[in-house]
Order: C-alpha cells, then structure tokens, then sequence
C-alpha cells in the first residue's frame, strides 16, 4: 500500500483505521475493559465515547503510547509505517524532516513507536523437537578516531539475543554485564525447556546447557559455524548484523534507551516476511497499554 491512503493524510481516517485494528469486535473501554458498553457522546468531538458501565469517557488512544499527544493521529500512524518499514533505521532527524514537526517531537514520537513495537509475548520459544540459538554481542564507539574510543568491551553496551530459526522470531534484550546470571535470566525466560539450546562455546553456557532437552555448542574457536548435524548460530548472528546496520541511521544512543531500539530491530526481523503494510498494523495493535511520558527534564521514561 502506498503513503497515498487517506490513514496518513487524514486525522479522521486514522483514527478509523486505529478502531477498526484495536476494536475489531466493538469498542472497549480502557478504564473499566469493558466490551459493548460505550455510546458516542452527540456533539462531542469524532470518536469519543462514553462508557455506560463505569462513567467514563474516552477515545481509542486513551491508554497507548499516542495518549494526550497533540500530534495528528495521521502523523502517528505515517510514522509507524515509515518504521516499520524501514531496512536500514530512520532517525529522529528523517522523521522531523518528513513529517513537518520539531525534532523534539519527531525523537519523543520515534521511542513511543518503539515501545509499541516491543513483545509482550509469554509463550515460551522453541518446544520439544525444536531449536533456539542464544548469542551476545557488544555495541557501542570502537573507532580509533573517536574521543571516547576506550580499548576492549568493558564500555560498551551489551546485548542477549535469542532466535528461533523456525518462526524467524527473534528476542533481544540489553544487560549491564554478560555474565551467568543475566545471560541464563533471559534464557529461562523465553526458552521452552524441552528446546534445543544451540550457542557458540562460550563458558557461560556450559551449565546453562544442561537445563534443556539438549545443548549443541558451535566451537568457533575452532572456525567451525555448522556442526555435523547441522546445528549453527548463524540465525542470530545474522540478527546481530542487521541490528547494527540499522543503528548507523542514529549518531548516538544512550544505554537507558538501548532496549527500545532493540525493540524495532527485533519487530521488523520477526516480522520480515509479510509486507510493510501488514508490518505497520502490526506495530499499531502493540500500541494498548503501554505509556512514556516525558520527566521534568525532558528525558523519557516508563510510568
């Protein structure tokens, strides 16, 4: 679909196409969740309602991240299409470019959009029968040239990442260390212990191995990428790829926003083989029940 549609240059249209992803059965109040049970205010403003159960009004971005901007809904909705399109990362300059708004703006909107795009999912990846790879990778200033260029990886920021080669799924998350502790939290967490745990021959595996149906280790040490039976990490090694090509659109990142970056490289890598359309409407259904507001300094943060 091209940027045409009346959804990215009318506020009314947008706001539809939002109802028709988020309240495909009826609208639901979020404040009591209550189904069936609003009625649109006469005379008020387009989509407003009021809910007949706990007496309250609301419209469908009461309680997403798009909640009590001023910015035009069709903005919002333009923008989460360009992200989510996007192969190689926009920046927050780009958006302000493209969207006629300050920069300001255009930084709070991208984080917001971000955070629509993390996972919410609690089912576990993998299962019997079925593989996960798990791998780290460190990203930050190696250049020589740069002033705050330090040797080794000690500054740098530090990201976990597991993949599922099979649904293409992938999930990433940033840690303050790579050791045994954070590394296996991350692990456990979203791993299917019946799965098959394929990593590299990093040590800190060696006992986090043994809690899944099988562990196969990949020594690249050794120059070895495939196993005899066919076993590699080149999944999430190609995740780690893709991540920092699209980290090249931003001139620096600070680590307390890692993670929601993290957060679109992983939706537009799980979500890689349907279209860009299709890939926007999904970020927008991730737009409930999230919120990031501004602190008195101006920094984001989760409320």
């Amino acid at each position: 679909m091209n940027l045409s549609s009346p959804i990215y240059h009318d506020a009314d249209k947008a706001r539809e196409h939002l109802e028709a992803l988020l309240w495909a059965d009826g609208p639901v109040c979020p404040h009591c969740g209550k189904r069936d049970r609003a009625s649109k205010i006469s005379g008020g403003r387009a989509g407003l309602y009021f809910c007949n159960e706990c007496r309250k009004q609301f419209t469908v971005t009461v309680g997403t991240v798009f909640e009590r901007s001023k910015i035009p809904l069709n903005k919002w909705v333009l923008a989460t299409h360009i992200m989510s399109a996007s192969k190689t990362g926009v920046s927050a300059h780009q958006l302000h470019r493209m969207l006629g708004i300050t920069y300001k703006s255009a930084w709070f909107m991208a984080h917001r959009v971000r955070e629509a795009m993390g996972t919410t999912s609690k089912t576990p990846m993998g299962g019997e029968g079925e593989q996960v790879q798990s791998d780290e990778t460190y990203f930050g200033n190696s250049s020589k040239r740069a002033k705050s260029y330090k040797k080794g990886h000690s500054h740098k920021m530090k990201v976990v990442a597991l993949v599922e080669p099979k649904s293409g799924e992938v999930r990433a998350v940033a840690v303050d260390r790579l050791d045994y502790i954070r590394i296996r939290k991350h692990v456990v967490k979203n791993v299917d212990r019946k799965s098959t745990l394929v990593t590299d021959d990093a040590n800190v595996y060696r006992y986090l191995g043994k809690e899944f149906a099988a562990h196969k280790r990949i020594n690249h040490t050794l120059g070895s990428y495939v196993d005899k039976m066919g076993f590699t990490t080149n999944n999430v090694e190609n995740f780690f790829g893709h991540f920092k090509r699209s980290m090249k659109a931003h001139i620096h990142i600070e680590p307390q926003h890692l993670q929601r970056y993290l957060n679109e490289s992983t939706f537009r890598y799980s979500n890689r083989k349907i279209s860009d359309f299709e890939r926007a409407e999904e970020a927008l259904k991730g737009i409930e029940g999230k919120r990031l507001t501004y602190r008195p300094t101006g920094e984001a943060y989760h409320a």
